[in-house]
């Protein structure tokens, strides 16, 4: 067991409170990973706000990058000393999903997405003997992690790990979303809701597929620079008449393909309607888990609208994490430029701050020099 400073979570619209908690040795098919960084993402803050129901105390945190410092019994991928990037939601490889290439939506898995828990149904984290509960198997916002072995993808030592970190949840879903579940097509014209992490990633990935305009709409218009960096050829006040603005852009006839990464269930509601004839609406920021919306479906029916919901950008971990590492080594994918604040775990409060309040695109926590210390 070991001591590790971490950030607790105890009750629903926080703060994060600073701990020294207990983290349980790894058990079988179980990796201690010691955290180097980990990115401060939107989803845990509809943790935190009740958008995804939790039960409190938590420690929070998915996206992470570290070291492997102990393995379980039977762990076999990697070895102590290994530099990895964590995926949240791992696949087995094995099961009905798997077997149909539908590795996000693995089943052997998808029960511990929200369980609180570790794969044998207990807490690996503990605050004063009474366990903690987990985001989906992990708890990066902590210097330790045990997680499935399957989550951990090897990380070239040459990339940082601050940058891999954000690989894990921000730059999996938004490329991901553009290119496997959207599959944009080259010369195909884009409109991208939300500018943030996802957004921004999602931009660069309707560039990676060829896009021949690729429009970014947000309400702050600071974010439009990194947009247009990402790969946005043109930008929107969403203040401003959007769909007509689009409509200008189009001929009149819209868009190819709009995706929603703000999560909003009025901005997904008024998405269809920029759409072309065949258009598909793609549905990737996360909304509140009670949120409904009402389509159009008579105009849905005649224009053959498509609406597609995007789990983790439909990816594979094991593959699409090394793709992704490729891809950023080569110059044809951003990573560094993602990262507006560095900070460590002490100042979570503080990131989070300037993420809502639109100051940065992505926030990433960093941990010190940790000295392996036990019990």
């Amino acid at each position: 067991m070991k001591k590790s400073k971490a950030a607790v979570v105890h009750q629903q619209g926080g703060p994060f409170v600073i701990e020294d908690i207990e983290v349980q040795d790894p058990g079988p098919g179980e990796v201690l990973v010691r955290i180097a960084a980990s990115g401060a993402c939107h989803s845990d803050w509809h943790q935190v706000m009740g958008e995804i129901p939790k039960v409190w105390p938590a420690v929070l945190g998915h996206e992470g990058a570290g070291v492997v410092e102990e393995l379980g019994q039977g762990v076999t991928r990697v070895s102590p000393g290994d530099s990895v990037m964590l995926s949240w939601f791992p696949a087995c490889g094995t099961c009905f999903y798997c077997q149909r290439e539908q590795h996000n939506m693995c089943e052997t898995y998808r029960p511990f997405l929200e369980s609180g828990t570790a794969m044998d149904g207990k807490s690996r984290l503990y605050l004063k003997g009474e366990p903690l509960t987990q985001f989906s198997t992990h708890s990066t916002f902590a210097e330790y992690a045990v997680v499935p072995e399957q989550a951990c993808i090897p990380l070239d030592p040459e990339v940082s790990m601050e940058s891999a970190s954000l690989v894990g949840c921000a730059v999996m879903t938004g490329v991901g979303a553009a290119m496997y579940t959207a599959q944009i097509k080259p010369g195909e014209t884009v409109a991208v809701f939300g500018c943030g992490g996802i957004g921004l990633n999602i931009l660069q990935g309707a560039a990676l597929c060829g896009a021949e305009m690729i429009v970014a709409i947000d309400t702050v218009p600071g974010k439009f620079e990194s947009a247009r960096a990402f790969g946005a050829t043109h930008t929107i006040n969403a203040k401003e008449d959007t769909l007509q603005a689009l409509l200008d852009l189009t001929e009149g006839r819209g868009v190819d393909h709009v995706l929603d990464a703000t999560g909003n269930p009025k901005v997904q509601e008024n998405a269809i309607y920029p759409l072309r004839r065949g258009g598909a609406l793609t549905l990737v920021g996360v909304a509140p888990h009670d949120a409904k919306v009402t389509f159009d479906t008579f105009r849905m029916h005649h224009q053959e609208t498509r609406v597609l919901g995007c789990f983790y950008g439909t990816g594979n971990c094991q593959r699409d994490f090394t793709r992704i590492i490729q891809l950023y080594k080569s110059g044809r994918l951003k990573l560094d430029e993602l990262i507006s604040r560095q900070s460590p775990l002490s100042e979570i409060n503080e990131v989070y701050a300037d993420m809502l309040a639109g100051k940065i695109n992505r926030g990433v926590l960093t941990f010190g020099e940790i000295k392996p210390c036990t019990f």
